[in-house]
């Protein structure tokens, strides 16, 4: 493309190091070579005033030339909205690496006359799902497999650094794959938040297909459209915005938890129930014990209503990219993510995510009328799922705190908070009373130590 502007009162501006040349002004028109455009367009009544002119071919000296009027001043002032398609796609199986695999391959496209790239990238735990998901996706029709599996760490130590974004570029670029390539992840939350980012900004977006191994994830963030890593000792402070491919949530990869991981997974299950339906939650509470058992019906239907809740705010909700001041979702969080790096992430987020929503339970009762008997009932329920409510981090008090600054940051704006005034009626709020808040701090302190029971685990328990 030659983009050309003479003697206008400047000449010879020329940016040859990006393709344009000859770069000025002359006789008030601008000229521009543009390969593409439509044949049928055909010119307005001769303007008197500065015109734009484009050339309908390659040739500048043989222009077919379309003068088209510069705009008058209103008009160089522009707010146009517009919205981007979207679709989500979310299957729900009990064992896709066996027989519910068509329900992978069901969401992997080929191209015209081209085979679908695929390359799978799996936590190291997982080997052997991985390796039976991969030994079929090779058999399968228009599927390139183009690698063996990449076998990656898991847990949030993933997150800590560059290292396995890094790994994965380097794979998408050397087994060029593009944007209607897939990468097809199965693991926890944090190593898809990895993979996630890692995917989101290779050639600005390669397809990704999310195989969620965790309670957690299947019940949130495997479903969510946000990825990011940890930096500056601050959680998710580098990622994107990236809406999967598909997700898959499976229950059979979630038999290898340990309990630990399994039982902490809930607390996102209690926290979307608290903003989005009150017979949800008096569910969870009837049924705790069972899920903290791992009884199968149960435990599945919770991690299923959970995911349906969270996916009709992000579809339904009106801001999915979190462009306004609020992210309901995020309710307990501001104090979860920074009691995490405080514990230097031996706490699990399950684990961070239960005590921050306890916290503000506490804190909404003392503010905003939240019902003491609703907020004990959260906290018996978080505590009969098995996950404990108390760290050792969390005092001094002004070191969590700090975690409300880091959350508005994160977000933009003035801080928002989001609050209960009861189950299913949540507020934002702009200010935080530290003084009400240290007290529902300690107020928490007191309230699991009435609820601790032989089941509760400890912190540094795999159970």
């Amino acid at each position: 493309m030659t983009l050309g502007f003479t003697d206008f009162g400047f000449t010879d501006f020329g940016f040859t190091d990006f393709g344009f040349t000859d770069f000025g002004f002359h006789e008030n028109l601008a000229v521009v070579t543009k390969t593409q455009l439509n044949d049928d367009l055909s010119p307005p009544p001769a303007p008197i005033r500065p015109q734009l002119t484009l050339h309908l071919s390659n040739d500048a000296s043989d222009p077919q030339q379309l003068p088209l009027p510069m705009p008058d001043p209103p008009e160089t002032s522009l707010d146009i909205q517009f919205s981007v398609p979207f679709v989500h796609r979310l299957r729900v199986t009990d064992d896709v690496s066996r027989k519910d695999l068509p329900q992978l391959l069901s969401v992997i496209e080929a191209g015209d006359g081209e085979n679908a790239k695929v390359l799978l990238i799996a936590e190291r735990s997982l080997a052997e799902p991985t390796g039976r998901i991969a030994e079929q996706l090779g058999q399968a029709n228009a599927i390139d497999l183009v690698h063996a599996p990449v076998l990656v760490d898991g847990g949030e130590g993933v997150k800590n650094s560059s290292k396995t974004v890094e790994l994965i570029l380097q794979q998408i670029n050397q087994l060029n794959l593009d944007r209607r390539s897939y990468i097809v992840a199965i693991g926890g939350g944090a190593m898809l938040d990895a993979v996630g980012y890692a995917a989101a900004v290779a050639h600005r977006g390669v397809r990704l297909i999310r195989l969620p191994t965790t309670t957690l994830a299947q019940a949130d963030s495997g479903v969510g459209v946000k990825n990011a890593i940890n930096h500056f000792e601050k959680k998710n402070w580098i990622g994107t915005f990236a809406v999967p491919w598909a997700v898959i949530n499976d229950a059979n990869l979630l038999q290898t938890l340990p309990d630990r991981d399994f039982r902490c997974g809930f607390s996102e299950a209690v926290k979307v129930s608290l903003l989005k339906s009150e017979a949800e939650f008096s569910w969870l509470c009837e049924n705790a014990d069972a899920i903290r058992e791992r009884e199968a019906v149960a435990s599945k239907r919770a991690v299923h209503q959970s995911c349906l809740l969270h996916l009709k705010h992000i579809t339904h909700g009106g801001d999915p990219f979190e462009m306004l001041e609020a992210r309901p979702l995020d309710f307990g969080h501001w104090s979860a993510h920074r009691l995490e790096p405080l514990t230097h992430y031996q706490i699990r987020h399950g684990e961070a995510v239960a005590i921050g929503v306890a916290i503000d339970t506490i804190y909404s009762s003392l503010k905003f009328g939240f019902p003491e008997q609703d907020m004990r009932a959260v906290c018996k329920c978080l505590t009969r799922l098995g996950i404990p409510l108390w760290h050792e981090e969390l005092t001094p008090t002004e070191r969590l705190m700090h975690g409300l600054e880091e959350f508005r940051q994160h977000l933009g704006g003035r801080l928002t908070i989001t609050m209960l005034r009861g189950v299913g009626d949540p507020i934002d709020v702009h200010e935080i009373d530290h003084v009400a808040m240290r007290n529902a701090i300690e107020q928490l302190q007191q309230i699991h130590q009435e609820l601790a029971t032989s089941h509760e685990p400890k912190v540094g328990s795999e159970g």
